[in-house]
């Protein structure tokens, strides 16, 4: 701000034809005032959070290239400043070229705005534009994600908008990320512990059929609704109500279309599955030989099921992590869950309405130890194998990635 102030006035001598042109003569500079309007400082740190989870964060702006660039300094993001002249002048080629190295956008007009988005999209990214504008509502309806500011948003960028700011501030976004993040990787948790148990079941009848274990009486229908209701679907619904993977907001984004359970996980829990029924087998001949009873069969199939399914939940909580973690007491739910599955277990041996209803026989002190043994062995089989894939993961990622980008948002204000 400049403020100058005029020495004499002679009314005598003011032209009225001359107007303003006659005040502003004789003047000299009194005060040079400077205003800044600094970016919040948790749109600097979402910013950084977005970076570590593999998102590029760019600024268009309708202020000059050099104050644009000083303001994404300050935020941290990175690339070159160009005015919206020079990226329309830019051929389709150059565009995609040069995109990855420019990070401010100055002096844009709405069609600037709306050939970024296409220029990204075009490249494979996935596209979130942020504005609160009419001009920003053409960027807006082109991206994937338009994302319109509640507040002082105008009633068209709304419309244009899949997802609506209530609060107008940037780190609600990244926000948002992280919780979306959490919810499909808790997803995820929930169907591993499913589809490991429908492998385990189905193998199992086929193993117990084709080698003359048990044939179809390995299991009553009774014993098999026991297992889901009473052990996998309270671990499984804990499990989708988990609470954040440590490193969530570090990892890169996955590719759109890739499915919930990934060709290396489907192998694993097929091998999971196939050593629970394995393991299930094995107990189930183990009561028939030495106690020639269905009755203990059956009951020592049950609780060994019920304790390796806690070990399922440790193993595929976390697919690298270990289990002997502190995240591992940090849930008190889960940790209750596998409580409920230990007792249930031990309910459905010694009373006797239960008994009668699943066909369980008391167990001793040795058949239980027997039962313990396949889930301490599956627990720590997956320890070894999270080890292995931690060794495998670090050696593969030792160069930093060429490509980081995945989710580009484009920010009309960043500073909100």
């Amino acid at each position: 701000m400049l403020a100058l102030v005029q020495r004499e006035f002679d009314p005598s001598t003011f032209d009225p034809a001359g107007g303003l042109m006659a005040l502003m003569q004789d003047l000299e500079l009194s005060a040079l005032i400077g205003e800044v309007d600094p970016p919040r400082a948790e749109a600097v740190a979402a910013i950084a959070t977005a970076k570590r989870a593999g998102i590029r964060v760019r600024m268009i702006t309708g202020d000059q290239a050099v104050t644009a660039a000083a303001i994404a300094a300050e935020l941290g993001i990175e690339g070159r400043a160009v005015t919206g002249a020079e990226f329309a002048a830019m051929s389709d080629a150059e565009a995609d070229s040069q995109v990855d190295e420019i990070g401010v956008i100055a002096r844009v007009a709405p069609e600037h705005k709306v050939r970024l988005v296409q220029v990204l999209k075009r490249k494979g990214h996935i596209v979130a534009m942020t504005g609160d504008g009419v001009n920003d509502a053409p960027a807006i309806a082109a991206a994937d994600i338009g994302i319109a500011m509640g507040i002082t948003g105008t009633d068209v960028a709304k419309q244009a908008a899949k997802m609506i700011l209530a609060d107008d501030n940037f780190a609600t976004i990244v926000a948002a990320v992280e919780q979306g993040r959490l919810v499909y990787d808790n997803l995820q948790k929930f169907i591993r512990v499913q589809v490991a148990n429908l492998f385990m079941f189905i193998l199992a009848f086929l193993g117990s059929s084709a080698f003359a274990i048990a044939g179809t009486a390995l299991l009553d229908p009774a014993q098999v609704l026991w297992i889901h209701m009473a052990i996998v679907a309270p671990i499984g619904a804990v499990m989708g109500l988990d609470l954040s993977t440590p490193g969530i907001m570090d990892r890169r984004p996955r590719p759109f279309n890739e499915p919930i359970i990934v060709r290396a996980m489907m192998i694993r829990l097929l091998l999971v599955g196939l050593f629970m029924a394995a393991a299930t087998l094995v107990l189930v001949q183990i009561g028939k030989t030495s106690y020639d009873s269905l009755e203990v069969e059956q009951t020592m199939a049950i609780v060994g099921l019920g304790l390796m399914n806690i070990s399922v939940a440790l193993n595929l909580r976390y697919p690298t992590e270990s289990a002997f973690g502190p995240s591992t007491l940090s849930n008190s739910r889960l940790l209750w869950a596998f409580a409920r599955a230990v007792i249930g277990s031990m309910l459905i041996t010694q009373i006797r309405l239960l008994q009668d209803v699943f066909g369980t026989v008391p167990l001793t002190g040795a058949q239980w130890a027997i039962c313990l043994v396949p889930a301490v062995a599956l627990l720590l089989l997956g320890e070894l194998g999270k080890f292995f894939i931690r060794a495998r993961t670090r050696t593969r990622y030792a160069e930093p990635a060429t490509a980081q980008v995945a989710l580009p948002v484009a920010a009309d204000r960043v500073d909100l």
